[in-house]
């Protein structure tokens, strides 16, 4: 149901603002939300965090003006409850039904798709290269991206078609210009923002190694070939040519403090091989991923700091707040780094988890072959990214 085709709540609720929400989980709060979405959509994604009670009760369990005792039930009354949907419809009118019995409730604005606007910038700290360099994070979907200014210039690393405007104030309000924005590879679980950014006059580059994946617009951007280089004021971004979790799959190396490796490894795990030949092609492609990280990314310095494009419920921050690791920490916890190709290649498939939803229409989209509006664009990338090859964290263990 769209949010104006339920009845008028029974009761005037307080909504809280996505923000705000994150806000009481990041400071420890225990929450306690009441998801009415569909079974199989909450399964999919919903808000997880050490703190927080999630409970799942389809909206139209409430619809009726007798609410079943076993539903209220599973309602607990000894707490303040946010009330969360899609959109923010449902859940008003499920709060407005509790709060008439008696419930503390508010609800969520904008349900989950205001979840999906939340996008921070956080500072690197440990980044010890020329300028300064911040971390975006999208805790809907785990998606990261780099920000790197140095001396009026800047340059944005994964980018998100959603918040493309959010890059340029960005750099507007660090009084920088944004000069190159720059994919590390064929995104399948979001919309890049590269060829919008490009639109805005900052150099769009991609890969050149992904260009005979059938992109359709590689003629009017830079691409980007193994060990060219990039300056972004004092600092020198290089692009490290890493396959396996696709063909083009680049990383870039800022100024030799982080490299940004897009999915080929995350501080948690490994990139998942399957994406772009399928389950028939993923051997191979593992095999390509692990001559990548050990010719080309464990050969760096173990000081320096590993920043992937995604992060897991299963990945703990850094003390800075920011999902990076050095890599030599990384060979320490997590065994598949130091395995033999043989046994990389059996753990990587052993345990994949489902594909990003709607990965084959994103990729059509990134390639250029399929041509969708803003609202279509944030609606195809909704949900979990999916693009490690364990929903559990291979490090550590």
């Amino acid at each position: 149901m769209n949010p104006e085709d339920f009845p008028t709540p029974e009761a005037d609720v307080d909504s809280v603002s996505p923000d705000a929400l994150k806000d009481r989980i990041d400071a420890g709060e225990d929450v306690t939300l009441l998801d009415t979405r569909m079974q199989s959509d909450y399964e999919e994604w919903h808000i997880d965090d050490d703190n927080v009670t999630s409970i799942n009760l389809p909206y139209f369990h409430f619809l009726e003006d007798d609410i079943d005792d076993d539903v209220l039930e599973q309602v607990p009354d000894d707490r303040e409850l946010t009330v969360l949907c899609a959109k923010g419809g449902a859940s008003e009118f499920v709060a407005g039904a509790l709060k008439a019995r008696g419930y503390d409730v508010n609800h969520l604005e904008n349900g989950m798709n205001g979840w999906a606007e939340i996008y921070e910038r956080v500072e690197v700290t440990d980044y010890d290269g020329s300028g300064t360099l911040y971390q975006y994070q999208r805790p809907s979907s785990g998606c990261l991206g780099y920000l790197l200014v140095d001396d009026g210039d800047a340059a944005i690393v994964d980018p998100l078609r959603a918040f493309t405007d959010r890059y340029l104030d960005d750099a507007a309000e660090l009084d920088a210009e944004l000069t190159y924005a720059l994919d590390t590879h064929i995104h399948a679980d979001h919309i890049s923002g590269v060829r919008d950014l490009d639109a805005e006059g900052v150099e769009g580059v991609i890969p050149a190694a992904a260009v005979d994946r059938g992109v359709t617009y590689a003629d009017e951007l830079t691409t980007a070939e193994d060990g060219d280089t990039f300056q972004v004021g004092e600092a020198t971004v290089e692009t490290v040519y890493t396959p396996g979790h696709t063909t083009g799959m680049t990383s870039y190396l800022l100024d030799e403090s982080l490299l940004a490796t897009g999915d080929g490894l995350f501080i948690e795990s490994v990139a998942r091989p399957d994406l772009e030949e399928g389950d028939e092609g993923a051997p191979d492609a593992a095999r390509m991923l692990y001559e990548s990280l050990q010719e080309r990314v464990l050969p760096l310095p173990d000081e320096t700091l590993v920043g992937g494009a995604h992060f897991s419920d299963a990945a703990e921050p850094a003390e800075d707040g920011t999902y990076t690791a050095p890599i030599g920490d990384l060979v320490e916890e997590m065994d598949a780094l130091s395995m033999d190709e043989d046994d990389f290649v059996e753990v990587i498939l052993a345990d994949m988890p489902p594909r990003p939803a709607n990965y084959e229409q994103i990729i059509a989209t990134n390639l250029g072959q399929n041509v969708v509006d803003d609202e279509e664009a944030f609606t195809l990338e909704l949900g979990p990214n999916n693009c490690a090859a364990s929903q559990e964290s291979l490090a550590g263990d």
